[in-house]
C-alpha cells in the first residue's frame, strides 16, 4: 500500500476542492481512478476487495450482483499475482488500479513475478465434473474469465498484468452477447 507524507497546509491556505460525486437521478455519474499498492503477502487480498467494491458501490448504475463478481474476479487476479511473487527475490509492489467510467469498470492487476503463459496451462476437467475434485487449485483464471466481460491477460518477463472489464449495463452486456 503506497502512503504519502503529511504534507502540513500553511497558514490561511484553503483546502482543496472535494469531487462532488452525482446523484444518480443526475445526468452523470462518478467516474475516477483508485490506484492501490500492497506488499505481495494474502493478508492484503481482503483490502483488494474492499478498495474495489467500494469503488463500484459509487457508480449508480452499477448492479450488485455485478459488484460481487467484481470482487471474486480481482481477488482470484490478486491471489494469483501474490503467488507469482513466491519464490522470487522480489520485494516489488503490486499494483492494481480501478478505472470507473459511466460505461464499465476496469480492474488492471499487475505484478513482477516470474511471468506465466495462460495458454500453456492444463486443461482441467469443468467444475462440476467428478474429477475437478482431484485438482486442488486451477480455478482462478476459469473465474475471471467467467465473470468478466473481458479478460486480458499480457505475460512478460517482468511479471504480469491482468485485465479485468465489466460493464454497468445490461444493455451493452447483451448487446456484446453476455
Amino acid at each position: 500500500m503506497t502512503v504519502r507524507p503529511y504534507e502540513p497546509m500553511t497558514p490561511g491556505q484553503d483546502l482543496p476542492a472535494a469531487p462532488r460525486h452525482k446523484s444518480p437521478d443526475s445526468a452523470a455519474v462518478y467516474t475516477g481512478e483508485v490506484v492501490l499498492e500492497i506488499p505481495a503477502q494474502m493478508e492484503f487480498v481482503s483490502l483488494v476487495r474492499l478498495v474495489v467494491s467500494g469503488a463500484a458501490q459509487l457508480h449508480p448504475y452499477f448492479e450488485s450482483e455485478r459488484v460481487e463478481d467484481l470482487r471474486v474476479a480481482v481477488s482470484e487476479a490478486t491471489t494469483n499475482a501474490i503467488r507469482s511473487h513466491e519464490g522470487v527475490d522480489s520485494a516489488a509492489q503490486i499494483q492494481l488500479t480501478c478505472n470507473v467510467t459511466e460505461e464499465q469498470i476496469e480492474v488492471t492487476v499487475r505484478d513482477h513475478g516470474k511471468g506465466f503463459d495462460p495458454d500453456a496451462l492444463p486443461n482441467l476437467p469443468d467444475p462440476d465434473s467428478p474429477e475437478r475434485l482431484l485438482h486442488e487449485s486451477g480455478m482462478g483464471l476459469r473465474l475471471m474469465r467467467m465473470l468478466a466481460d473481458e479478460t486480458e491477460i499480457r505475460p512478460s518477463s517482468s511479471g504480469t498484468c491482468v485485465r479485468l472489464v465489466f460493464y454497468g449495463s445490461k444493455r451493452r452486456r447483451a448487446a456484446l452477447g453476455g
